[in-house]
């Protein structure tokens, strides 16, 4: 696949960061594929989880491309680029032709990421998976390499105002072994599953974290932050 809009994003992402101070902490890349298809399970904390996790993808040479809802494709900037891009287009009233495009992308060889939470978590905890991540690998032959993003949501997420002020801002971005699945797996039961592994590493991910959650919006009431409680 030709990458002609990919790289200069690339750039102008790269330097996005910068001037918002992000200091980037990559775990586990070397769980991603080199080669082949797979699919990034990611948690949605933030409106920047797309070019974190891609950004997190990087060191390995390998573009992602993302599952996005349709509204972000029908936008006159963003839609072009996310088309210039290869991400996938999803109309949450007729999802079947986003899931043949993702099962096809897979299929050529492509890391396809998606937020199987849906929506972000205004708890920042994983909410429950919905299953087409776990159906697309299935059908598609691929492991899932569960992601976890987190810091971007002091920046940017659902309810509170953005603040892009200038400042350090640690971010950190992990994934986990691959999780190979056969033609026969009990959908529900491996979506349960995949939910405690994700649960696991937010939580390694917010033990290391070099900033203190106590008192802050941005982090779940669990680690005493002021977040609203999780709905489920």
């Amino acid at each position: 696949m030709v990458d002609l809009v990919y790289p200069p994003v690339i750039a102008l992402v790269k330097g996005f960061w910068k001037y918002l101070g992000f200091h980037f902490d990559f775990q586990g890349d070397e769980n991603i594929p080199r080669k082949g298809g797979a699919i990034l399970a990611i948690n949605h904390v933030s409106y920047l989880d797309f070019a974190i996790a891609g950004t997190g993808a990087l060191p390995v040479k390998r573009f992602v491309r993302f599952m996005a809802k349709k509204e972000i494709f029908d936008h006159k900037i963003a839609g072009p680029l996310m088309r210039g891009m290869h991400h996938i287009n999803v109309d949450r009233n007729n999802g079947a032709p986003s899931y043949v495009a993702a099962l096809k992308a897979l299929k050529a060889g492509e890391i396809v990421g998606i937020f199987p939470e849906a929506t972000i978590s205004t708890s920042f905890e994983i909410k429950q998976l919905k299953s087409g991540a776990l159906r697309l690998a299935v059908d598609a032959g691929v492991p899932i390499v569960p992601t976890i993003v987190w810091g971007g949501q002091r920046v940017s997420t659902k309810g509170v105002k953005p603040n892009f002020k200038r400042g350090k801002t640690p971010v950190s971005v992990s994934f986990g072994e691959p999780i190979h699945y056969s033609k026969d797996v009990d959908i529900e039961t491996a979506s349960q599953q995949l939910r405690q592994v994700m649960i696991s590493m937010l939580n390694q991910v917010q033990e290391k974290y070099p900033d203190s959650h106590v008192g802050q919006r941005w982090a779940p009431a669990r680690l005493g932050g002021t977040a609203p409680a999780p709905l489920n």
